[in-house]
């Protein structure tokens, strides 16, 4: 963040963004989707996200890799079974950090950047 921005200004400006693409996409392959969105507060057509979402400082690797695992265990675990491990799930990027699947090529890592996929282990 650079100048004034304050961490709560930056998550509200990605919160609107993420759901507008929602939104978009949703509109144009799953209009009836869509329509599960409907809100009928004053300031919004559609609500995506809760009121107040929980946002957690990711100031150390050890944290950030916390998360990271307790995302990519989340479609594993029984109640939901979508997976049998996380890099099967296919949309998460567990595959990535684990084999450096590249199959959603937006994702960079989080602590090393694109560097990290010329390194050989």
């Amino acid at each position: 963040m650079r100048g004034n921005t304050s961490l709560p200004h930056v998550q509200q400006r990605l919160m609107k963004f993420v759901a507008q693409q929602i939104k978009f996409d949703l509109a144009d392959h799953h209009p009836q989707v869509l329509e599960r969105f409907k809100s009928d507060r004053r300031d919004r057509q559609y609500q995506f996200f809760k009121e107040k979402p929980l946002s957690v400082a990711l100031y150390t690797e050890e944290v950030v890799w916390q998360k990271m695992e307790y995302i990519h265990r989340n479609p594993v675990q029984p109640k939901w079974g979508l997976a049998e491990k996380p890099e099967a799930y296919v949309y998460s990027s567990a595959a990535f950090y684990t084999r450096k699947d590249l199959r959603w090529s937006f994702l960079t890592h989080f602590w090393y950047g694109d560097d990290w996929l010329d390194v050989d282990e």
